[in-house]
């Protein structure tokens, strides 16, 4: 059964990724890098899943459930579930508020220095990096626009 279920996927997805592949070829380039980006990756991903299902040995595992951590008690688990969740909205509501270009570094320096305890020279430089690829790429390379978040928004 778990070879039959993989099999579909793969299929479809290879399938769904073909058609964008074959779709973009014909825009213009700027317009065709985000789905070639895409779909090309998930293409090769699903023909790998395809052969390595048909090619594969027969020796199958059993389904494992979902479960957070087996080494941890269940309330350190939860409450360090619970925490990514929080980064992540976190995360979610700085992107809204004040938009990509200012949630991306804004969130990797309080993520290094709050949850990752990390120094102040290290957050500081590893968030201009990432500042650094983000603008060179998103605004100096593909001249993205990223919409103004609410605040910037509300004060003009």
């Amino acid at each position: 059964m778990h070879s039959k279920a993989s099999l579909t996927l793969a299929v479809s997805i290879l399938i769904v990724s073909g058609w964008g592949i074959v779709s973009a070829l014909s825009w213009p380039w700027k317009a065709a890098l985000f789905p070639l980006v895409i779909s090309i990756p998930f293409a090769c991903l699903a023909a790998a899943e395809i052969l390595w299902v048909l090619l594969g040995s027969a020796a199958k595992n059993d389904a494992a459930d979902f479960k957070l951590s087996d080494h941890l008690p269940p309330e350190l688990a939860l409450r360090r579930t619970a925490l990514a969740i929080v980064w992540i909205l976190g995360f979610f509501a700085a992107i809204v508020l004040a938009g990509f270009p200012i949630a991306v570094p804004l969130f990797v320096f309080l993520y290094l220095r709050l949850q990752g305890k990390e120094s102040l020279a290290f957050s500081a430089i590893f968030t201009f990096a990432v500042w650094g690829f983000f603008y060179a790429l998103f605004d100096q390379l593909l001249h993205l626009p990223f919409p103004a978040g609410w605040i910037r928004t509300w004060l003009g």
